[in-house]
């Protein structure tokens, strides 16, 4: 089983304008969609709806949300799996604007506020269905709430750890400057560690405390080794496998057992939401079929590459990867 918890769900709203977004002007909309979002429920999506063949394993989404919020309602429309904590505040609306190149611009609300209790049975729902099964994944994805403290998901990851549960993390900005805090000051013992994390480049240099922009724009020139580099310090500090997506440039893979790179195919860009969150689900994937390092690498590049392909917050439906286009890896 994969059991995702998504701290700070939202309702999607994706408009795509007609022509390029003009800033302070008058941008008439071609299209807008409402759907049950946040990283966990796009990596829960992903899973649910993988091809038949490759024996997907079970998914449950858990989510803070009243289950009288639409959020709840879409969830259920999409018949995903899952579980709610029942909060009173209202789920957030983020809106995603898309220009036809393929440009994406995100307005992200801050999300409700969920108190101490709630938090702690978010995190016992996540223990106690992913303890169902000995090969589970628990995927930690998103952001987290106002008032939520930025090394919750250190203390989520330690209590996952001894149920004896690998972990994915998927976070950004301070909770993910609290995990590089801590790796530094090796003051948890290694049991916060996550098995896979999947920061992109500007996360990655958040992590190391270095300029993620220039891994980012290196990368795009074909530069790897400085993000190849980084990768391995997180895997020599004890994270279990660095995913490290990079837009148009594809992604990298470092664990114990190497660094490799993997570059995208022909695509033409329409929507990059929810790219990064296919990615990892596609590695997860891989992973549940137990497939070596270097597939779970396509598979990732696979999947995100599909979700970008696709307007709107369009993701993976059945992806076929023997019919998928072949990805070139490189080690490093």
């Amino acid at each position: 089983m994969i059991v995702t918890l998504t701290m700070n769900p939202s309702v999607d709203r994706t408009a795509g304008v007609a022509g390029s977004l003009e800033r302070g002007g008058v941008n008439r909309l071609a299209d807008i969609t409402d759907v049950a979002g946040g990283k966990g429920i796009n990596v829960a999506r992903v899973i649910k709806e993988a091809a038949p063949k490759y024996a997907r394993p079970e998914v449950l989404a858990v989510a803070p949300s009243s289950h009288s919020d639409p959020f709840a309602a879409m969830l259920g429309g999409a018949q995903i799996p899952h579980e709610l904590v029942q909060v009173d505040d209202p789920v957030r609306v983020n809106l995603t604007v898309t220009e036809p190149d393929g440009t994406t611009t995100k307005l992200n609300a801050p999300g409700a506020e969920i108190s101490d209790s709630a938090r702690t049975l978010l995190v016992d729902t996540v223990v106690g269905a992913a303890k169902q099964s000995a090969s589970s994944w628990a995927v930690l994805c998103g952001s987290l709430p106002r008032g939520c403290p930025p090394d919750f998901y250190l203390d989520a990851l330690t209590a996952l750890h001894d149920a004896g549960v690998s972990v994915a993390l998927d976070t950004s900005d301070a909770p993910l400057e609290a995990l590089g805090a801590a790796m530094r000051a090796g003051s948890r013992k290694g049991r916060f560690l996550p098995d896979l994390i999947k920061p992109n480049g500007l996360e990655l240099g958040q992590l190391l405390g270095i300029d993620g922009s220039a891994l980012e724009s290196g990368a795009e020139a074909g530069e790897f080794a400085p993000v190849a580099d980084a990768a391995r310090k997180l895997v020599d500090t004890g994270v279990g496998a660095a995913l490290v997506t990079l837009g148009g440039a594809g992604a990298l893979l470092a664990t114990a057992d190497g660094v490799w790179s993997a570059g995208p195919p022909d695509i033409e860009v329409r929507s990059t939401v929810g790219a990064g969150d296919s990615s990892l689900a596609g590695y997860l994937l891989a992973a549940h079929l137990d497939l070596d390092p270097l597939e779970r690498l396509r598979w990732a590049v696979a999947h995100g590459s599909v979700a970008a392909s696709l307007p709107g917050t369009g993701l993976p439906h059945a992806l076929d990867m023997d019919q998928a286009p072949h990805i070139d890896v490189t080690s490093h």
